[in-house]
């Protein structure tokens, strides 16, 4: 690597909006985020799965035709 060209990596404190805070490496010392693994409702499980149909489905719906199983 050439000298003199590439930043200084130092220890960085993240804070999130919800008051949670940890250490990383960065070249800023601060960082402030919206959401973190404390609060993001994936990790969190208080996310709600919307029923996303696709084509298919909406359009058996729509003409009231049902799919049959070959068991």
């Amino acid at each position: 690597m050439k000298t003199g060209i590439h930043p200084n990596y130092k220890k960085a404190t993240v804070t999130c909006s919800c008051g949670n805070s940890f250490e990383t490496g960065s070249v800023k010392e601060s960082i402030s985020v919206e959401l973190c693994s404390e609060c993001h409702p994936f990790y969190t499980g208080r996310q709600k799965f919307a029923a996303a149909d696709g084509r298919v489905d909406r359009f058996n719906k729509k003409y009231g035709l049902k799919e049959e199983l070959n068991n």
